[in-house]
């Protein structure tokens, strides 16, 4: 089968000169053709991602367009407007697949909202809500290395879609024929008929407005001395990041300048994660030329932002957590002092972030909500509150995986207004004689010293999910009562949704969304969260220790890594 769908792309596939010619050189050779069209792409919730290429388990415009033809199809059996907002980022054909999705769409009789330039991800779910869109599409694969791109779709409500949409999406895709049954049109065409339009200043004037908004000590960066060094990492960061900055008075940026323009081919990071010490590396190097006080990194997409501050002679990389907290703390604090603080204030972040949160916001009066892993979870939170007209009560939202959200006005991750915020913050600091550094140790001082880290194991192949599945099971069929000679006090089940003191035997339903994910709760307030990768063949296991110094903090970690690698037959 795999061969005559090759030779009917081959015959077909005639709109990309690159597909063409990619395709005449695999020609003969078995293994390329099969890993390229044994299997299609998978459309799910983070929509598509893949390896940019020919074949139906590739990215490319007529996966695209396959993917597009089957959301037309959802779209009008639900109903909608008939709007779509679309987005790109830096990525390798970003643009063109942007442009193939639109005129699937304008061919199918929906009306297309297309940025003229390529834009974060942020900006897609703000226009989506902003122009009152059915979905929205972002083309990008976030952080991942030069070869992937990926197609992610949103719902109206500006979160990414929902597990139902998702399926009823992919449904559709898989009874549509990749050439005969996609509608399509040439975007120029669509462009001049006016079934295309592109989005209009005042939506990113609104935009920049809203992120604006989120400053919880206005007028601080005015005038401040402290220098930034900022690399967008090619991607769509560099407009947006420092418009927001200009307009909230920071003068003083150097931006990496091999890091600067839009380049889908990553030339100076592989994989351009701010995560990742390596893709900053360019940064840091210029932080120490100019004797900056912050690094500002973002990803591609930027809906995730990165930092490094200046600690003596170096820079050290702060993580997710510490950054979550610090702005947890910040906001807090600040709302607080300036009496802003709303009525039974929530902070909303992922079940694998820092437990140490809870603990800063609670000080501050702040109810903190744990949810799954995976930002649309946190503006799930948000609807919510939407729902009821008790938006103003979400304060802040994060996942240790570097995404930050103040405000309601987008449902995803922004790493513009989490870069103002880590501005602002900073700044505040550097005025009253302090520093990010310098909070951070008297949060620790006060709290304990909270480590966290997070371990993978990799499964390959058909064999390794089984191996994955069967780990999965064995845990859920003898769950352990001691984890490194811990006490195991609470076991939380979100797939079951049960929630049990192991001290007591009272069992609480968990309000959450089925997800693949099981907690340990120990005695001295460590804590173990296993699960498996929804993109990726591994495991994933969480580990939060709490010690008086780092030193014990990782001691008790390591511990808990020798007993839970038993537990998973390592």
């Amino acid at each position: 089968m795999y061969l005559q769908e090759y030779q009917r792309w081959l015959q077909k596939a005639t709109d990309d000169p690159d597909l063409i010619g990619e395709l005449k050189k695999i020609e003969g050779n078995d293994e390329e053709i099969k890993d390229r069209f044994t299997l299609d792409l998978e459309f799910g919730t983070g929509g598509l991602r893949g390896v940019i290429g020919a074949g139906t388990y590739r990215m490319n415009i007529y996966t695209v367009r396959k993917a597009t033809q089957g959301m037309a199809n959802y779209i009008k059996k639900q109903g909608g407007a008939g709007r779509v907002a679309i987005s790109y980022d830096s990525r390798n054909k970003s643009r063109r697949f942007s442009e193939a999705a639109a005129g699937v769409l304008a061919a199918n009789g929906i009306h297309v909202f297309m940025y003229k330039e390529l834009m974060p991800t942020p900006c897609l779910s703000f226009a989506v809500r902003e122009l009152k869109c059915d979905t929205g599409i972002m083309m990008t694969a976030s952080h991942n290395p030069a070869k992937y791109n990926g197609y992610k779709a949103y719902g109206p409500d500006g979160c990414q879609v929902a597990n139902e949409a998702a399926d009823a999406i992919y449904e559709e895709m898989k009874k549509t024929d990749v050439f005969d049954d996609v509608k399509t049109m040439e975007f120029d065409k669509a462009l001049e008929e006016g079934l295309v339009t592109y989005i209009p200043e005042e939506v990113y004037e609104a935009y920049y407005a809203n992120v604006k908004a989120q400053s919880v000590r206005p007028g601080v960066c005015a005038g401040t001395q402290m220098k930034l060094v900022y690399t967008p990492l090619n991607g769509t960061g560099n407009v947006p990041v420092r418009h927001i900055l200009k307009e909230v008075g920071v003068a003083n940026i150097t931006v990496v300048p091999e890091q600067e323009y839009p380049d889908g081919n990553f030339p100076t990071c592989p994989y351009p994660n701010p995560e990742i010490r390596e893709a900053l590396e360019k940064g840091l190097a210029l932080c120490r030329e100019t004797g900056a006080d912050l690094l500002l990194a973002t990803d591609p997409d930027a809906d995730r932002v990165g930092i490094a501050v200046k600690d003596g002679e170096d820079y050290r990389l702060l993580s997710g957590n510490e950054v979550g907290v610090l702005l947890t703390d910040y906001i807090c604090k600040a709302r607080m002092e300036n009496g802003t603080m709303p009525k039974d204030p929530i902070l909303v972040k992922s079940i694998v972030s820092t437990c140490l949160a809870d603990a800063v916001a609670k000080s501050y009066g702040v109810t903190p909500v744990n949810v799954l892993t995976g930002f649309k979870y946190i503006g799930e939170q948000i609807h919510k509150l939407e729902e009821k007209g008790e938006e103003s009560r979400y304060l802040f939202g994060f996942e240790e995986s570097y995404g930050y959200l103040s405000g309601t006005y987008v449902r995803d991750k922004d790493a513009v207004v989490g870069s103002m915020l880590i501005v602002e913050m900073a700044a505040y600091y550097h005025s009253v004689g302090t520093s990010i550094l310098e909070r951070l140790e008297a949060i620790y001082e006060k709290f304990g010293r909270w480590l966290h880290k997070v371990d993978s194991f990799e499964f390959e192949g058909l064999a390794g999910m089984d191996k994955m599945k069967d780990i999965m099971a064995g845990l859920r069929a003898g769950a352990p009562k001691e984890i490194a000679g811990l006490a195991v006090v609470k076991t939380e089940d979100y797939q079951t949704h049960e929630r049990r003191d192991t001290v007591t035997g009272q069992v609480e339903k968990i309000d959450l969304p089925a997800s693949n994910v099981l907690v340990y709760t120990l005695e001295d307030g460590a804590s173990v969260v296993v699960r498996p990768s929804g993109t990726e063949p591994k495991i994933k296991v969480y580990y939060s220790t709490v010690g008086k110094d780092l030193a014990e903090a990782d001691a008790k970690r390591e511990k808990l890594a020798q007993s839970v690698n038993g537990l998973l037959g390592f």
